[in-house]
């Protein structure tokens, strides 16, 4: 606009944005920066400013200034304000001017890093450039917002050719009072051309092809502002932080953090979102040690891509803190995606809880005083949808105690949804040993009239010199298993697992269980419920009535968890042979336990099955009843 001003159009609330501002404030020369903000917010936000990376928030409330003596924001009635020949119908109508007073929503600027007309004021006072405040004092702000194309373009394209290719779908102002701060900014731009040579306009790119018609026409001056109360800046509430920032509250510290050492953040949109999967990935782990399910590189690419695929189905290139806790749920689960929500709202820069902090949602603020007020920001970002999504919240330390202190310990059962997993899994592990038995009396022989079990290559190739075909015959295995032994942590450490017991069968389709695993009061997840996590497990099916093995004085000449395991399975197993579910084949020792009571032992690998399943095999909760059964699906979470 004109030869001396300089027009950046951008979308409040962009990290992107930001950095262009930054950009072109270092690559040109300017001598006065305007920012689409009335003057009465130039002292609070200039002060808020000096204070980042501390962010905060400043706020004006609704409706004219008064000028009696007392503080702005003082609204005390007066001696004059009625008289006895004031008639009810006018006091009623000033009170009902009032009420309508009250419900009118403050208007505030955020004081983001990520906000590119915050980025310019902090580059200006740095840099000791003359900051202007163009924009029109009104005392009800309207804003205006619109879905807009996702700023990342701006890594490929410049903000010209931005401007440029939205410029077409930009509408014009709909209502009176946006016309008129256009205006207004329009003319106090032309006033800062009698003063300065170089001018940088940041401003909204809604907004930037009005303000320059207005800018282009002839016109008187334009109507003045509102008398308008004095803004206040308040600390927040480092919980509601993400819906002050125009970024995610993670990534907006990682810009302060390659700001302050100097560091490359020209693709932190994309490479923050990697940071926040790791970072997310170390407190995952940290909080359930040797019961986190293993993540992965492999694991996390594909969560990555299978945000790339929600983001490219929404027509975005960055994705939505929604997007990324669906994709975190659905590859890697509940547990983990609730880590990511709470490392995506982490921000490193909090400042301390003070009296004047207030706590922000959705358009909305509470203030230290209780009042709760709706909220309008100067600086709109683009049109946002606020969705939900279901996690099992993580239960507090005072809950646990609680929790604790009621449990009865007469009383407890298992959870039927998990008795059924391990039934499954101990039915396949049955399987796959009755596989291995038949293929240790595999032979093979030459082809006549059948293939049999199949051709035998290895056996084929070895004679390929008398030009004859070899097949394989398994014979069918004798004897069925009715015994299993899941070691899923060996060798075990006593003292990780003091919780030694013996289970038996409800119904006909459960075995008879005994099992060493972690005390389950010590991780009470809901009321009546708590978890444990299995460190072995002995299985016998069909259910027989059996001794506590753990008492049983016939088994005291075993030294180790395991071993008594082993001991007790030899023991009560009707068949001959026994699975044995491990990371490692049993050893000498082992094998001469099994020969001692005329039985052998069927080693399946551990590492033949998922990771991912036998972690969540081991999860094991514990009723205190079973009138828990009826809701205790609201509190069970798996890692």
């Amino acid at each position: 606009m004109g030869t001396r001003v300089a027009v950046l159009p951008v979308i409040h609330g962009s990290g992107d944005y930001a950095l262009a501002v930054r950009r072109w404030m270092l690559e040109h020369d300017f001598d006065c920066i305007a920012v689409p903000l009335p003057e009465s917010f130039r002292r609070p936000v200039e002060h808020a400013v000096r204070h980042l990376p501390v962010p905060s928030i400043v706020l004006q409330p609704p409706g004219p200034g008064f000028d009696v003596g007392a503080d702005a924001g003082d609204r005390s009635w007066q001696p004059d304000q009625w008289s006895s020949e004031t008639p009810w119908s006018e006091a009623g109508e000033e009170a009902d001017d009032e009420d309508d007073l009250d419900q009118e929503p403050y208007s505030f600027v955020p004081v983001d890093p990520c906000q590119p007309v915050i980025t310019a004021i902090r580059a200006a006072l740095g840099e000791h450039i003359p900051r202007a405040y163009i924009d029109m004092e009104t005392a009800s702000f309207q804003p205006q917002s619109a879905i807009l194309p996702d700023p990342y373009a701006l890594k490929h394209v410049s903000p010209e050719r931005f401007a440029a290719a939205v410029l077409p779908s930009i509408p014009r102002p709909p209502d009176r009072q946006t016309l008129q701060r256009l205006a207004h900014m329009a003319w106090q731009l032309q006033e800062l051309e009698q003063r300065y040579q170089r001018i940088l306009f940041v401003c909204n790119l809604l907004h930037w092809p009005w303000v320059r018609q207005a800018f282009t026409d002839t016109y008187q001056r334009p109507v003045e502002g509102d008398a308008v109360q004095t803004p206040e800046t308040y600390d927040v509430d480092p919980r509601t932080l993400n819906f002050l920032f125009g970024e995610l509250p993670f990534i907006t510290g990682l810009y302060e953090r390659a700001r302050a050492e100097l560091g490359d953040d020209e693709n932190l949109s994309i490479d923050g979102l990697k940071e926040l999967f790791l970072a997310s990935r170390d407190s995952y782990r940290a909080d359930f040690g040797r019961r986190a399910r293993p993540v992965t590189p492999l694991l996390l690419s594909q969560c990555i891509k299978y945000i790339r695929n929600l983001s490219l189905m929404e027509r975005r290139m960055t994705p939505d803190l929604y997007t990324i806790i669906t994709a975190a749920k659905q590859i890697l689960g509940d547990q983990f995606a609730l880590h990511v929500v709470e490392r995506a709202c982490e921000y490193p820069y909090e400042g301390p809880v003070s009296d004047q902090t207030v706590a922000l949602g959705v358009e909305q603020c509470r203030f230290p005083d209780g009042q709760v007020r709706d909220l309008v920001s100067r600086l709109p970002g683009p049109s946002t949808m606020w969705k939900t999504v279901e996690l099992k919240r993580r239960p507090t330390g005072k809950e646990k105690q609680r929790w604790q202190y009621s449990w009865n310990p007469f009383r407890q059962c298992s959870y039927p949804p998990e008795d059924v997993q391990i039934e499954n899994f101990r039915t396949r592990v049955f399987d796959r040993a009755q596989a291995i038995i038949g293929s240790d009396l595999a032979r093979t022989e030459k082809f006549t009239t059948s293939v049999k079990d199949g051709i035998d290559i290895r056996d084929t190739l070895r004679h390929w010199y008398d030009q004859q075909i070899y097949v394989r015959v398994v014979p069918p295995s004798g004897g069925k298993l009715d015994a299993c032994v899941m070691l899923f942590d060996s060798p075990a450490d006593p003292r990780d697992y003091p919780w030694r017991t013996t289970w038996f069968a409800e119904h006909d389709d459960e075995s008879t269980m005994a099992f060493y695993a972690t005390d389950f009061r010590e991780e009470m997840v809901g009321p009546g419920i708590g978890m444990s996590v299995y460190g072995g497990a002995m299985f016998l099916y069909p259910p027989i009535v059996i001794p506590e093995i753990w008492t049983d004085r016939r088994l005291d000449f075993v030294d180790s968890l395991e071993e008594r395991l082993l001991a007790a399975a030899c023991l009560h197993a009707r068949g001959r042979q026994i699975a044995l579910v491990s990371s490692l084949p049993p050893g000498a020792g082992w094998r001469r336990l099994a020969k001692r009571f005329k039985k052998q032992l069927v080693h399946v690998p551990l590492g033949s099955f998922s990771s991912a399943e036998v972690q969540q095999l081991r999860m094991a909760h514990v009723l205190n009843g079973t009138e828990i059964r009826s809701f205790a699906a609201h509190f069970i979470r798996k890692a």
